[in-house]
């Protein structure tokens, strides 16, 4: 016999099974309060190498993947995370990587001045240190204002250090930032019959740096988180190797067209060796290309100093590029207040603008050029 309507209640309603499971879903993340805080080293195929302790007897790596919920995250060398997990850097273990921690500096670039997905290169970094060579290859005025901006943009102090100055004078190259307030390191081989200090050379065989240039890099490097970059064959990862006694890969120059082959894959922080606690050392890959579509073209001006004061006297809403009219910088560098290399760097100026303002300019694709 059927039930009347009025009948029902609540015990005779029959609920579907969730598929998807019964608990209920939730935004709220964990606080993970008993994570270990960890310098990461090294990024490789999704692994993370961290160093966690860090100057204490427990000082230990730890490898760990990170949590789904970081997946969008960039995550660097030079980054502080917060791991979960097996902690303990046993062989084999694997961590969980949960937090990213607040980043004091952050050093970016894109793949070109069109690009507006940024690419980050490494974190908390203290120091930039340009790695140019004098010769072979040969040295690129485009590249070092390029990462200029790029130190400036990110607060990050640039040093500039010149390889290879045994092969050629770098007193060209250097002239145009002698009205800069920017540290210069220059070193050379040494010769055979002068004390050096053992490094692999670019062709992977012993090499010998001049004693007083290490020792004057090392100077600046002590007490802080410095970046080296450069492009490749330039005697960056040569130079690692002699301040860390690590054994970083090294490449040689292609005769044919000049430009190093690359040797580092990834970026790797080192210690600097026998130096106080907090000195490090990041040694990025070779690079190619150093776009700055990140960079908003005001902060561009900014990383020229010695250009800067000649905007003065430009009519409100000068871009200061090649186009404008009555651009007071024009003035400023006719006048001498920018110094005997002051042409050069307005033009230098002016290309990093243009490629800004026109996608298509031929230094997009040329990018570090003179």
């Amino acid at each position: 016999m059927a039930r009347s309507t009025g009948s029902w209640d609540e015990s005779d309603v029959r609920i579907r099974p969730n598929k998807r499971g019964s608990r209920p879903r939730t935004k709220d993340r964990p606080a993970h309060e008993d994570a270990v805080i960890g310098r990461i080293v090294t990024v490789d195929r999704g692994r993370y190498t961290a160093v966690v302790g860090e100057n204490t007897p427990d000082e230990r790596t730890v490898v760990a993947a990170r949590a789904r919920e970081l997946r969008r995250t960039p995550v660097v060398a030079g980054d502080f995370v917060a791991l979960v997990g097996d902690v303990s850097g046993a062989p084999d273990t694997l961590a969980r990587l949960v937090r990213v921690e607040e980043r004091r500096t952050l050093l970016r670039r894109s793949a070109d001045d069109t690009d507006p997905v940024e690419r980050v290169v490494v974190a908390n970094a203290d120091q930039l240190v340009i790695v140019v060579a004098a010769a072979n290859p040969e040295p690129r005025t485009g590249f070092i204002d390029r990462a200029l901006v790029a130190a400036y943009d990110a607060g990050i102090k640039p040093l500039l250090c010149v390889t290879k100055a045994d092969v050629k004078d770098p007193a060209e190259l250097l002239a145009n930032y002698d009205s800069l307030d920017v540290p210069v390191v220059i070193s050379r081989t040494a010769p055979a019959d002068a004390s050096g200090i053992d490094a692999r050379s670019d062709a992977g065989a012993s090499a010998r740096l001049d004693t007083d240039a290490v020792a004057d890099l090392r100077r600046h490097l002590e007490g802080v988180v410095s970046v080296m970059l450069g492009h490749s064959g330039v005697g960056k990862s040569t130079m690692v190797n002699a301040l860390t006694g690590a054994e970083r890969a090294t490449g040689s120059v292609n005769a044919v067209t000049g430009r190093g082959r690359h040797t580092s894959s990834s970026a790797l922080a080192l210690k600097l060796r026998g130096a106080p606690p907090g000195s490090w050392i990041i040694d990025t890959p070779g690079i190619r290309s150093f776009g700055l579509a990140h960079v908003d073209p005001d902060r561009i001006l900014a990383a020229f100093p010695d250009l800067e004061p000649g905007t003065a006297d430009c009519e409100r809403g000068c871009r200061h590029d090649a186009a404008a009219v009555n651009c007071g910088l024009d003035e400023w560098v006719a006048g001498g207040h920018a110094g005997a290399a002051g042409e050069a760097r307005l033009a230098s100026l002016r290309r990093l603008l243009g490629t800004q303002e026109h996608p298509d300019a031929k230094d997009v694709k040329e990018l570090g050029t003179l």
